[in-house]
């Protein structure tokens, strides 16, 4: 056994804690070698065994009765979507990989994500994503690297999404100062298969052949999950052969192959995509699942460079790789079907019995290891957590701005690159490819697509948000709010919710603080779903996300997925009518705290985050898809990120005619919490003008808050409080809001 002083040694090169070392060493009765030692470096870390979260995420609730694979057991989970289909779907980060390499992070996160769905079976439909980054006005240099950051970050995902032919259909972007050199970048995708072809990952059938099918194997990504679970150092120069370099036209035939071969029954055993640990991560997964060992020759990996060793082979991150245990004696038919799309496919080993992995280079064992140590038994931590609650301090007094006062917040609110127009990010996606875009970005809460499948018509919506500031005030706060907004988002395009996937994006676990709001924040996630019956089928947590200027804030994301039983049920957020009536559903609110008003224009960056009711919650939105269903709701819109005032802004850009409204508000609260205020569990809705009586006596049937505020029409957004008045045009706001992303992108002499 090494000493002490050995093992700290160790740990400095590896990254693994001295104990980490000891625990190998006892389980293996022997020191491991410098390419085992590796290998538990990277599938010790973070990023492959969730040592430090995965306590937290057993407290998520996983199970359901449409739930077909939950979290955990596969590369993604499986929900059933009726007709014996299933929609797959999951969420996943490239945060590190985006900061040092931002086009080639951001697309092979896309990669990646696409390879968890299609090793399921499923055949992708689409792509969301959820950006965040620093702050990008101004000509500092910070602005100007945030600036830079997201040209390459917005171009790697529409380069990677518009070569394979899968649209991207929504997402967010956010902006805040604490992700200055430490963007976000999580991506979503979802697919369809039927039950009876739902792939697994794991080896079964001693003597079946192992193959690695897609690219060359070469140093790229090298080490990759090591580098996505310790903080970014001050200089990314020496990270950069930790990002991995992506070729979306081999993605694309390599999905084609793998789904032509799944449709073969019986021969594909078990599947996995070669992300985090490549070879190393693939091989172990699938053994340790089979409870089965493998015997892998190295050499026979098809290489792209010359004088790479056990370790580089085993660890490579080379994108567009997967993983095929075969069925003996079927060979051929895979071998016709990848030569057929042009795909390599390479055998490099077999299934063995007794749990053992054994990979030898140049005739010689490099590594010998119980499958099970590099995963199923790799450390659990529960580690020091510091609680985060919601801060009592109010909102310093000032004067209140009457209502006529309100309208230069609210064109300054509209220029914020956080609320402003994101066009200038979708429009360089490709989100009609395919046909089955319903709603895409811009015209409804959430996307919606239209899935075609042998002869049945189904309709699946899908959002992704989070609140950071919520999440900053009160971590559990704003893991509830996640959820609250993505199942309101669902619901008001008319969508039933089925279940969610979350990205966790959080500082360094070790120290209290920030362990304390992953903890929070998990928490909240757990009770909001289980308030709405959702299973979390899967995600991603993704840690040590700090620069040197300090850590993000707490930025917990939830993907969530629904599904729309009827075309005439799919809802636009835009009004659509003039003389149309609106009314606000969960009624007026009240309060700054929490708000961008109050974080981004007032700088008060303290307080209570927005309370979530979520009782309240699961009535309104049982409501609001109960008048969905009778025909009754013309347009529906959530009040979030800006209130009142975004909401109006965002439903009279987004319908026919661009139709301004006239409202009434009352006398109090102020105009500026009835404007800017965030309280949640909020929906504006149109309704014909016949049918506002009967809405607003339903809504008081089942005690739910309404309130009838105006009507839509004109080329104005028309406002009064009392004797105050305020009066905007449609087209101003318009110039406003969509021309301030563009503005703050042009070149100005930057490169990307």
């Amino acid at each position: 056994m090494t000493s002490e002083a050995e093992r700290r040694s160790l740990a400095e090169k590896t990254g693994l804690l001295p104990e980490e070392i000891f625990r190998v060493e006892e389980a293996l009765g022997r020191p491991p070698n410098e390419t085992e030692l590796a290998l538990f470096s990277v599938l010790w870390s973070e990023h492959c065994c969730y040592k430090n979260s995965k306590r937290e995420l057993r407290k998520l609730p996983t199970q359901g009765p449409g739930v077909l694979i939950q979290a955990g057991e596969e590369n993604a989970g499986a929900l059933d979507i009726g007709d014996g289909w299933a929609v797959v779907f999951k969420i996943e980060s490239h945060n590190h990989p985006s900061a040092v390499e931002p086009f080639q992070g951001a697309a092979t996160g896309v990669g990646g994500i696409l390879r968890d769905i299609y090793t399921m079976g499923a055949r992708p439909i689409c792509f969301l994503d959820s950006l965040r980054l620093g702050e990008i006005r101004g000509e500092e240099p910070a602005a100007r690297n945030n600036r830079r950051l997201l040209r390459g970050i917005v171009g790697g995902i529409a380069h990677y999404g518009n070569c394979v032919g899968i649209p991207t259909v929504g997402g967010e972007l956010t902006f805040d100062s604490s992700y200055d050199g430490n963007p976000l970048v999580n991506v979503f995708c979802a697919g369809v298969v039927r039950h009876d072809r739902l792939q697994k990952g794991a080896a079964a059938g001693v003597g079946n052949p192992v193959f690695v099918a897609g690219s060359l194997t070469g140093r790229d990504g090298l080490k990759g999950a090591a580098f996505a679970s310790r903080l970014l150092g001050a200089d990314s120069r020496e990270d950069r052969p930790a990002v991995q370099v992506g070729d979306p036209f081999m993605g694309k035939i390599l999905m084609e192959a793998c789904l032509e071969l799944f449709a073969r029954k019986g021969v594909v055993i078990g599947v996995q995509d070669m992300g985090a640990a490549g070879i190393g991560c693939s091989t172990s997964e699938t053994a340790a699942r089979g409870e089965a060992g493998m015997e892998i020759d190295l050499d026979q990996v098809p290489l792209r460079e010359r004088g790479m060793d056990a370790a580089d082979i085993l660890l490579s991150e080379s994108q567009e790789r997967m993983l095929l245990i075969l069925q003996q004696g079927r060979e051929a038919e895979a071998e016709e079907v990848f030569a057929k799309w042009g795909v390599p496919l390479r055998q490099i080993g077999r299934v063995s019995e007794g749990g053992l992995l054994r990979y030898r280079k140049n005739g010689k064992v490099a590594v010998e290891l119980p499958a099970r140590l590099l995963t199923e038994d790799a450390p659990v931590y529960e580690r020091e957590a510091k609680s985060s609650t919601a801060s009592s301090q109010a909102l310093p007094t000032k004067r209140p701005l009457t209502l006529a006062e309100c309208r230069s917040p609210w064109m300054t609110l509209a220029a914020l690159p956080s609320l402003a127009s994101k066009e200038w990010v979708w429009r360089q996606y490709d989100w009609m490819v395919g046909i089955g875009t319903v709603m895409g970005p811009g015209r409804a809460d959430a996307a919606v697509l239209r899935v075609s499948l042998e002869g049945r018509t189904k309709y699946l919506a899908a959002t992704v948000d989070g609140n950071s500031r919520y999440a900053a005030l009160d971590p559990r706060s704003g893991g509830r709010a996640a959820v609250a907004e993505a199942v309101r988002n669902l619901a008001a395009s008319g969508a039933r919710p089925l279940g969610i996937t979350d990205n966790l994006n959080f500082g360094d676990p070790y120290r209290p603080e920030s362990f304390g709001e992953l903890r929070g924040a998990v928490e909240g996630i757990a009770e909001a779903c289980r308030a709405f019956g959702l299973p979390v089928t899967g995600g991603n947590v993704s840690l040590y996300n700090e620069s040197p200027s300090g850590a993000i804030l707490p930025s917990p994301v939830v993907a969530a997925i629904g599904q729309i039983e009827r075309e005439e049920e799919i809802t636009p957020m835009g009004f659509q009518r003039e003389g149309d009536r609106l009314l606000l559903l969960g009624g007026w609110g009240e309060g700054l705290s929490g708000s961008i008003y109050a974080w981004d224009l007032l700088g008060w960056r303290q307080g209570s985050a927005p309370a979530v009711d979520l009782a309240r919650e699961v009535a309104l939105l049982s409501l609001l898809r109960r008048l969905i269903a009778q025909g009754v709701v013309q347009s529906a819109h959530d009040l979030s990120d800006g209130g009142l005032a975004i909401a109006l802004l965002e439903s009279s850009l987004a319908g026919p005619g661009r139709m301004g409204v006239e409202l009434s508000l009352p006398t109090s609260p102020t105009a500026e919490e009835l404007l800017f205020g965030e309280s949640q569990g909020r929906v504006l809705v149109t309704v014909a003008a016949e049918e506002e009586k009967r809405v607003v006596e339903e809504c008081i049937r089942r005690e739910i808050a309404v309130e009838p505020i105006g009507r839509v029409g004109g080329s104005f957004l028309r406002l009064e409080q009392a004797q105050d008045r305020l009066e905007i045009e449609v087209a101003e706001l318009e110039r406003i809001w969509s021309g301030a992303l563009p503005g703050l992108m042009s070149p100005k002499g930057e490169f990307a």
